[in-house]
C-alpha cells in the first residue's frame, strides 16, 4: 500500500502542508513539528514521488554531463563526483561521452533541451564558439575544464597553464636540463594550455624549447605514452625528465623506461597530470598535478543550480578551483 503525505500527517499530528514543507527541505518548520514529521516519515517508510514533484516545478529532474572519454580515469572520477553533488540537490545525471571530437561534441550539445534535462555540464575538447547556439535549448550550460571558448558562458576549471608550469618547474628544480613533454595534440584545447605552461616554465628556468622534445599523442592512453617515451629515448640527446599531459601517458612512459633498462628518476624523472588513483600505486609512484576534483564538481553543480533556480541574468562566472603538486617517487626517488 502506498503511503501518502496525509498518512504521515495523521501519524505526526500535523497538517499535510507541514509534512510537505519538511519533505521539501523548507526551513520554516517548528523544531518540534519537524521532529514529529521525521519520526512519522521513518515509521511509515514514506518515499516522495520525485517525478511528480519535478513536474509540478516544471523540471525534468535530470542534468546532462558531457565528457570526452569515461575510459580515462579522470573523467570517470569527475563523473562520480558530479553525480554525488547533483544528488544532494535532487538531480540524476545523464552522461554522454564524445571521444573529444568536434562533430560529436556539437551533436551532443544540439540535442540538449528542456524536454530532456534542466541544465548541462559540458567538458569539451574541440568545440569552438560558433558551435554553441545563441539559446542552448533554454537550459543553462556550465563549461568544465581547460578548453577555452571565447564566449559568455559559466566556466569552472583549474588554472591549467599554471598547473603545467608548476610541474615543469619542479622538474627543472631537480637540475634536469632536457625536459621533454608527451601529449601535444592541436585538436585538444587541454593540450594547448598544458603545452603553453610547459614552454613558459622552460623559459623561466632558462632552458631552451625544442620541438624534438615534444611528442605528439592523438589519444592520451598508456600505450601512446609508452611509444612516445621510446621515441624520445632514442634521440641522439635523450631527455632527462618528461612532463606527461595526463597520468595515463605517464604510466605508459614509466613502462617504456623500465623495458629499456633505465631507472626512474635516476636516469629520467617523470611527472604526470590528474592524480588518478593509479598514480599512487604505480612503481615507482608518480609525481602528478592533483586538481581538486571535488571542488570542481561542487562548484559546477552549484552554478547550474543557481541558474536553474532563478539567477538567470547575472554575468557569467569564471571559477578557478585549486590544484596541488603531489610529489612522489618518480621525481624524488624511493
Amino acid at each position: 500500500m502506498t503511503v501518502t503525505l496525509k498518512d504521515v500527517a495523521t501519524l505526526a499530528g500535523v497538517s499535510v502542508k507541514t509534512v510537505s514543507n519538511v519533505v521539501n527541505g523548507y526551513a520554516f518548520v517548528k523544531p518540534e513539528n519537524r521532529r514529529r514529521v521525521e519520526e512519522a516519515l521513518a515509521a511509515t517508510g514514506y518515499r516522495p514521488n520525485v517525478g511528480a514533484r519535478n513536474l509540478r516545478r516544471g523540471r525534468t529532474g535530470f542534468l546532462a554531463l558531457m565528457v570526452p572519454e569515461l575510459s580515462i580515469p579522470y573523467f570517470g572520477e569527475l563523473a562520480g563526483l558530479v553525480i554525488t553533488a547533483a544528488q544532494k540537490r535532487g538531480w540524476s545525471v545523464l552522461i554522454e561521452q564524445t571521444q573529444g571530437t568536434r562533430s560529436r561534441e556539437r551533436e551532443t550539445l544540439s540535442s540538449l533541451g528542456p524536454h530532456l534535462v534542466d541544465g548541462a555540464l559540458v567538458h569539451p575538447e574541440a568545440l569552438q564558439a560558433a558551435d554553441f547556439p545563441a539559446d542552448p535549448g533554454g537550459i543553462p550550460l556550465v563549461m568544465l575544464g581547460e578548453h577555452a571558448v571565447d564566449m559568455p558562458i559559466d566556466h569552472v576549471a583549474i588554472d591549467n597553464v599554471l598547473a603545467a608550469h608548476t610541474a615543469v618547474s619542479h622538474l627543472a628544480s631537480l637540475g634536469r636540463t632536457r625536459i621533454a613533454a608527451i601529449g601535444r595534440n592541436p585538436e585538444r584545447g587541454t593540450s594547448s594550455q598544458r603545452l603553453a605552461g610547459y614552454r613558459a616554465a622552460l623559459s623561466a628556468a632558462g632552458l631552451p624549447y625544442s620541438d624534438a622534445l615534444v611528442a605528439p599523442a592523438e589519444k592520451w592512453h598508456r600505450s601512446v605514452g609508452a611509444a612516445a617515451m621510446k621515441s624520445l629515448l632514442a634521440l641522439p640527446s635523450p631527455p632527462d625528465a618528461v612532463f606527461c599531459f595526463n597520468d595515463l601517458l605517464a604510466v605508459g612512459a614509466l613502462r617504456a623506461v623500465a623495458e629499456l633498462g633505465l631507472r626512474v628518476p635516476e636516469d629520467v624523472a617523470i611527472a604526470g597530470f590528474d592524480n588518478n588513483e593509479e598514480s599512487a600505486f604505480s612503481l615507482p609512484s608518480l609525481t602528478t598535478i592533483a586538481p581538486d576534483k571535488t571542488a570542481l564538481a561542487e562548484a559546477a553543480v552549484d552554478l547550474v543550480h543557481r541558474r536553474i533556480t532563478g539567477d538567470k541574468t547575472s554575468p557569467p562566472q569564471d571559477i578557478q578551483t585549486p590544484f596541488a603538486l603531489e610529489i612522489r617517487e618518480s621525481t624524488r626517488g624511493r
